[in-house]
């Protein structure tokens, strides 16, 4: 069983890191609903004592606060910052007006760079994280930027969030000839609700040696247990936790969760977060917490292991439906290309009309 100190490598590098990861976009009050500071500390350091060392945040969550919360966390315990994996991103602007203030610029993410570093107290960031793709900014200038800063020190490997997988592709290959930094890992939305990724970005990312770190695991709370088909809970609510409102197809893979969970005699939350953990090319998973029972709860989840009939029962009703070429590739593919042989120690099938005869031209 593993525990929140069996360390993952990340994608194609040297950092080891836990299977899960703590977010801290709900570090400040300053939305109207994150953790206070004071709770947010202790929420940090119940994940640290328990061997947790990931630390994730980003400029743009709570308008800097949370950086600054992480920063006069680590400045009031000399020598707890160096043990620690801790990652900031760029790309949100915070100055309004300024068309510089933020995106994937050389300007932009150096100066975003300095003020988060400044906000979290120390001279550099374990990974940086594009957080958005700037489809105005050459992705040569960002990632010779990135590399310059790797240079100076500043940074030590870096990520992208949020981007498009050919965006990924062309900038792990372009970094790669050119001997910059290459990206080291990707965080995209993913969970029980959200398995597009299964198309093109986890198959990407395990493809170019890149770690994965998926966001949103609970898909903004639906599934934590705590809203059910007849909730009374306004549309609004779930709109604004989650981006969406569940659908005829969500409700039924909610409800799937819940029926694991009671089988199990766990959380709907818990089960959902073994799910995410347990995918091919996931290296760690981000969690976030307002209070530290939430903490608790997503941390237990390491404890379960889900057998292949309760995988089934939450992959069946969970299936997505993937953009071309998936479907061609995942049927008539294998049918053309291998002649019904056994290949990696898979019986592929035979394409029909070879079978019809033995005549070849």
């Amino acid at each position: 069983m593993p525990f929140l100190d069996s360390y993952v490598t990340l994608g194609r590098s040297g950092l080891r890191v836990s299977p899960l990861s703590l977010g801290t976009m709900t570090f400040g009050e300053d939305g109207g609903w994150g953790a206070s500071p004071e709770t947010a500390e202790t929420i940090l350091a119940e994940y640290l004592d328990q061997g947790g060392n990931v630390v994730d945040t980003a400029n743009t969550y709570t308008n800097g606060h949370s950086e600054k919360i992480l920063g006069d966390f680590f400045a009031a315990r000399p020598g707890l910052r160096e043990r620690v994996v801790l990652s900031t991103k760029f790309f949100a602007n915070l100055h309004p007006g300024d068309p510089n203030g933020g995106g994937a610029g050389r300007k932009a993410l150096i100066a975003q760079l300095e003020e988060s570093l400044r906000r979290l107290q120390t001279d550099h960031v374990d990974v940086y994280w594009l957080h958005g793709w700037d489809r105005r900014a050459p992705v040569e200038e960002t990632l010779r930027a990135l590399d310059d800063l790797v240079t100076a020190g500043k940074i030590r490997y870096v990520g992208f969030c949020n981007v498009p997988a050919w965006v990924v592709a062309q900038a792990q290959t372009i970094a790669l000839f050119r001997g910059w930094t290459p990206v080291t890992a990707l965080q995209l939305e993913y969970s029980l609700l959200e398995r597009t990724p299964e198309g093109e970005l986890l198959p990407m990312a395990e493809a170019l040696g890149v770690g994965v770190l998926p966001w949103s695991p609970l898909r903004g709370g639906q599934l934590s247990g705590k809203y059910q088909r007849d909730t009374t809970a306004p549309a609004e609510s779930l709109r604004s936790a989650s981006m969406s409102v569940p659908t005829d197809r969500d409700w039924g893979v909610i409800e799937a969760v819940s029926r694991v969970a009671a089988e199990i005699g766990v959380s709907p939350a818990q089960v959902a977060l073994a799910w995410v953990r347990g995918r091919p090319g996931v290296t760690s998973t981000l969690i976030g917490a307002r209070t530290l029972t939430q903490l608790r709860a997503n941390l237990a989840s390491l404890e379960i292991s889900l057998t292949p009939e309760q995988l089934a029962s939450l992959e069946e009703p969970s299936r997505p439906s993937l953009a071309f070429p998936a479907a061609i590739n995942a049927g008539p593919g294998p049918l053309l290309g291998f002649g019904g042989a056994s290949v990696d120690g898979v019986q592929l099938p035979t394409w029909p009309m070879l079978l019809t005869s033995s005549t070849r031209y």
